[in-house]
């Protein structure tokens, strides 16, 4: 058997297999000069190993244990409960209990103790579990103590404990238990302190919560703290709680709830040279450990002990910066609509389209507006294009520029702006060449579509060091054709008509978000017409109930092979096949290249397809798309005849048909540019897979999905040497496991500040759910709450609640009534459909797939921007 007994000062992050979490950082603690933490020794986890190895109920249940599902919470109880009840009924044995006596004796048999577990997957980095597992306080006598270590090692079985290894992936039989046995001390005052803001993740800001007597009193929720906010040693902010109890150690061991005599309940717990030189500790142990750190300590006599330190998990990565200057970044993915975290190859993927100065963080890519917020001139256009599409960024960047000092401003010329300002923000008039014609989007389509046709045909000559040769040199055409001026100015020309049309419309006629209408059913937006021929090859299917029954079974993605053999099976794999040579290449999250796609995984839109078949009537894409036309029309037919009736009517009415031809013409064009980009994905992709089937068969990488953690330049290098040093991926496959619980946010300052706006809604009913209105109309239904597009289980009528929606959702589109996203804007991807479907939709809405529950019954206004839970 190995060591069973280790000091603290035996004990460092080497022995974390040992210790445990609070054991490993302990022992780096009682290492630390000038920190004084209070003595004491780990029961280590070979002791916990040899006490459950051979004893045959533990296993068995541990066998029972493991095949549960972390929502069976009845089974994860009972199981539980009989497994902690073995554990305590273990007898230490002889050997080890002589030697925790002699520990205890060198420490000093007459002291208290607390009785600490600590388990090998508690404190880490990448997962806190902090409270998972049980302390006990205040333990006098040897008996007593052997007594609660048992306790310990059965707390790593309680229910919340078990159901968070489930939930994190952690094997049941792979995380151990040591036991911490620590000096009491028996403060005047405890509590915790965070390196680090927990409310806003400033890491130039210590929090720090205190309260009288022992730190329990806070940790369990019995009292409000005094919380103190401090900046390089200037407390910036304080809130002294009225502290009517205080946990204290009883005489008879253990903890006692004590009342605070009335004089002493509003004092506050510590004095400013105690918080200042907390402060101090605190940014000390965390330059020690490397990372921002959630601390526990205890203050007696006028001397601070630190009973334990932990990483704090939950913070938001900043972004990179190369000098101490202030930064502000806003979320590119918030942009894009596609916020989950991004493999190696994904970034790299979208930093060779976009070609930006962007700083990767969490997984995710920001981009740096500082230096056009110091320019009086750039900082109000950016403010004004942000705030037209997100209002809530907005918002957060005019709370950053209303700050004292944060952002130096530059003078006020628009020279010196230009030249700062790497962010040159648009600003759009009509170009004098510009007409008016629908042939220019089509001219547009064909020539993209002409160009991926070639690209097709190239790349099947290109391999190894070629491919990767000829990979940017075609970005550089995809850059071309994608951000064409021409391309670039319609866009532009449908936004600028629609608000145009908004605000006039508000002003001369008191109608709010007509374009809105007038944006049914426009020409040319593919990802519109996605939608309603999902419902086509629906039609296909809906005469073969054989065909509709067997892919009500389909589990994998060879069902299409399979299809042939039934009555209408050839017809529906066609109509399938069809469309998937169409949209094969999307899925969601699509921006990432790395993303399995439709054509890779056609079981995805097999869900949707029964969908349609159960709740629509043959014919339903065409019914759909006309009705949307007849409503444009007819609201144009309307709108003008109003107008001609105001003074100056006839040129009103005049302007106005001009910017209604405009958004007809041109809206849809809109969704083409990202389409085009998402084929030439699809093509690089495979050719980059046909690399990695290589590399797989050289013995080079594992998997085929491996070269996902490379970035470009890197899996360029590894094709030509042959050549990969494993650890690489396997740390960036840890990464990304960690970013992906990661919910990045909007905006985030260089000192990891994440700063956020609010709505500034009139006139909201109380209790409503604010957000941003991007699509007009109000509707009430079943709220269906889904995060991942393959669960979606929707009836006509529904509305869909989600984090966000890129094109890949629109098939979706069809069978709702109205949307409500957590991310997004007025020109996001979601809101475009939203719009030309005639959903009434709210986006932007904070924290929605938590604050609604699936299956409530909720009305969604779309025109105000807001959600009320009926």
């Amino acid at each position: 058997m190995g060591v069973s007994i280790l000091d603290f000062h035996e004990i460092d992050k080497t022995k974390l297999a040992m210790a445990g979490g609070k054991g490993a950082n302990l022992g780096e603690l009682s290492r630390m000069e000038g920190i004084q933490v209070p003595g004491g020794f780990c029961v280590t986890t070979d002791v916990y190993k040899k006490v459950t190895a051979n004893n045959e109920t533990f296993n068995s249940l541990l066998n029972q244990l493991s095949v549960l599902k972390a929502d069976n919470r009845k089974a994860i109880s009972d199981t539980a409960a009989k497994i902690r009840k073995v554990i305590e009924a273990i007898v230490i044995p002889d050997d080890i209990q002589q030697e925790i006596t002699r520990h205890l004796k060198k420490l000093g048999e007459g002291h208290a103790y607390a009785v600490r577990s600590s388990a090998t997957a508690e404190d880490l980095p990448t997962a806190s579990f902090a409270g998972q597992q049980d302390t006990y306080l205040n333990i006098t006598g040897k008996e007593a103590i052997l007594a609660h270590i048992s306790k310990c090692w059965a707390s790593l079985f309680t229910d919340r404990a078990v159901t968070y290894r489930l939930q994190n992936g952690f094997d049941h039989r792979k995380v151990y238990l040591s036991v911490v046995i620590q000096q009491m001390i028996f403060p005047d005052a405890a509590g915790i302190m965070f390196t680090a803001d927990p409310v806003t993740s400033n890491r130039k800001v210590v929090s720090i919560d205190a309260s009288f007597g022992l730190g329990e009193a806070l940790v369990s929720g019995i009292v409000n703290a005094d919380n103190y906010k401090v900046r390089e040693g200037r407390i910036i902010d304080r809130k002294i709680s009225s502290k009517k109890l205080a946990v204290l150690a009883s005489a008879e061991g253990g903890t006692k709830q004590q009342e605070i005599g009335p004089e002493q309940q509003s004092e506050p717990t510590l004095t400013n040279k105690e918080i200042r030189t907390l402060e101090r500790i605190g940014r000390k142990i965390e330059a020690y450990f490397g990372s921002p750190q959630d601390i526990e300590w205890c203050l007696h006599k006028g001397k601070f002990y630190i009973v334990q330190s932990r990483p704090i998990t939950t913070l938001y990565p900043i972004p990179e910066a190369n000098d101490s200057e202030n930064h502000v970044y806003i979320s590119v993915g918030h942009q894009q609509m596609m916020t989950d975290a991004m493999k190696p190859l994904g970034l790299s993927f979208f930093l060779l389209t976009t070609g930006g100065a962007m700083h990767k963080a969490g997984g995710r890519l920001f981009a740096d507006i500082a230096a056009a917020l110091a320019s009086p001139a750039s900082r109000k256009k950016i403010i004004s294009v942000v705030g037209q599409s997100h209002p809530l960024i907005k918002d957060a960047l005019m709370t950053i520029v209303k700050r004292k000092g944060f952002i130096k401003s530059l003078p006020d010329d628009n020279k010196a702006a230009d030249q700062r300002s790497r962010n040159k923000v648009m600003s759009w008039t009509f170009p004098p060449e510009f007409e008016n014609n629908p042939a220019i989007a089509a001219d547009l389509i064909k020539a993209s579509q002409a160009s991926i046709e070639a690209l097709k045909q190239q790349i099947q000559t290109k391999s190894g060091s070629d491919l990767f040769d000829f990979i940017p040199e075609d970005i550089q055409e995809l850059k071309k054709v994608s951000f064409n001026p021409k391309s670039l100015n319609i866009i532009m020309m449908a936004m600028h008509a629609a608000t145009w049309i908004n605000q006039n419309m508000m002003k001369w006629l008191g109608e709010k978000n007509v374009a809105d209408t007038l944006s049914l059913s426009v020409s040319n937006n593919i990802t519109a017409e996605m939608g309603l021929e999902l419902l086509d090859v629906a039609d296909v299917i809906r005469p073969y109930p054989e065909v509709v029954a067997y892919l009500q079974q389909a589990k994998d993605d060879n069902f299409l092979e399979g299809l042939v053999k039934l009555k209408g099976g050839q017809e529906a794999r066609d109509a399938i096949n069809a469309y998937l040579n169409k949209y094969g290449m999307r899925c969601a999250g699509e921006i990432d290249i790395t993303k399995t796609r439709w054509s890779e995984k056609p079981i995805i839109l097999v869900p949707m397809i029964l969908s349609h078949v159960r709740n629509f009537e043959p014919g339903a894409s065409r019914l759909k798309f006309e009705q949307g036309q007849q409503a444009a029309l007819k609201k144009e037919q309307e709108l003008l005849d109003r107008l001609k009736q105001l003074p100056g009517g006839k040129r009103k009415a005049a302007e106005a048909k001009q910017m209604i031809s405009l958004i007809r013409n041109f809206a849809g064009y809109r969704e083409y540019p990202k389409y085009g980009v998402i084929n030439r994905y699809f093509v690089y992709r495979q050719a980059l897979l046909k690399e990695a089937a290589q590399l797989v068969r050289a013995n080079v990488i594992h998997e085929k999905e491996d070269i996902y953690y490379l970035f470009f330049e890197e899996l360029r290098e590894v094709v030509r040497t042959n050549k990969l040093d494993y650890q690489v991926i396997n740390k960036r496959k840890d990464e990304y496991k960690l970013y992906d619980k990661l919910t990045p946010p909007p905006v985030i300052t260089s000192d990891g500040e994440i700063v956020t706006g609010e709505y500034k809604h009139e006139n909201m009913p109380a209790g409503a759910i604010p957000g941003l209105a991007v699509s007009s109309g109000v509707v009430e239904g079943r709220a269906r709450v889904i995060l991942n597009m393959e669960d979606a289980d929707i009836e006509e009528g529904d509305i869909l609640i989600t984090t966000f929606t890129d094109p890949s959702w629109t098939p979706l589109f069809v069978s709702i009534k109205g949307l409500v996203t957590e991310v997004g804007g007025l020109m996001t991807h979601g809101a475009v459909i939203a719009r030309e479907y005639g959903l009434p939709a709210v986006v932007g809405v904070d924290k929605a797939t938590r604050l609604i529950k699936d299956g409530q019954r909720i009305r969604v206004n779309g025109t105000d921007g807001y959600i009320e839970v009926l």
